[in-house]
């Protein structure tokens, strides 16, 4: 896959003048902090990207000159261990924020799942812009803060449950991240396959599609079109997901 500044010209990729006063999903962002004035300002450094499914938009290790806020469709973030393997570190949706880096380079890889529109900041111009700003820096470190915990609870998930307490935490991880971009929770929407959900997991596909029958067959969920899981039983689920 070639570096993202190559794959914005490739044919259903496209930028423009991004429209911040008209952003759908603005109060989950970076600029909720931002009253009308400031965004504007902000506004002069960003640009839009629209990226169809499965392109890479950096990869870790590349320069991080940029960093993104999603405003529409699903990313992932992704590191390849040294045997080859894929270990999938969060999804990220409307609102979400990535590309934040310790250092000048990405430490891991950033792809869509479905089309995508992201907004891109260059980083040196953000930087100055957060001089300016301090508040947003601060809104920044809200960010990062929200992420560390989202490893932490990803830890837990991959260190210490059964692969029906994965699964079960991951139906209401999205339940309750639609719930707060105030979307329905409920048919909960799996727009990422079966081996997108196993790499995050650390389970196998098979294992995957095995234990959605297995909640399937015990009533607790079912599985709708469009890739849709209902959540039949949600106080099961959520015993299911605490291993009681």
């Amino acid at each position: 896959m070639p570096p993202f500044d190559m794959v914005r010209s490739m044919t259903g990729v496209g930028v423009d003048v991004h429209p911040c006063g008209t952003c759908p999903v603005r109060p989950l962002t970076v600029c909720a902090v931002l009253d009308d004035e400031e965004i504007s300002r902000l506004a002069d450094i960003v640009q839009t990207v629209r990226v169809d499914a499965q392109h890479t938009i950096f990869s870790e290790g590349d320069p991080a000159t940029n960093v993104f806020n999603v405003t529409s469709g699903t990313a992932k973030l992704y590191k390849l261990l040294p045997d080859g393997r894929r270990q999938i570190t969060g999804f990220l949706f409307g609102g979400d924020f990535m590309g934040l880096s310790v250092n000048e380079r990405y430490a891991y890889t950033a792809e869509t799942v479905s089309a995508t529109t992201i907004c891109r900041f260059a980083r040196r111009k953000l930087d100055t812009l957060m001089d300016e700003f301090p508040k947003l820096q601060r809104r920044l470190f809200s960010l990062a803060s929200t992420e560390l915990a989202a490893a932490q609870d990803q830890m837990l998930l991959l260190g210490r449950k059964t692969a029906r307490e994965k699964i079960a935490s991951f139906l209401i991880m999205l339940s309750d991240r639609a719930a707060r971009r105030g979307q329905r929770d409920n048919p909960v929407a799996l727009p990422m396959g079966r081996a997108d959900i196993a790499d995050y997991l650390g389970l196998t596909t098979e294992t995957v599609s095995r234990t959605f029958t297995q909640l399937k067959s015990s009533g607790v969920i079912s599985l709708l079109e469009n890739n849709r899981v209902d959540l039949i039983d949600r106080t099961a689920i959520h015993e299911i997901a605490e291993g009681v």
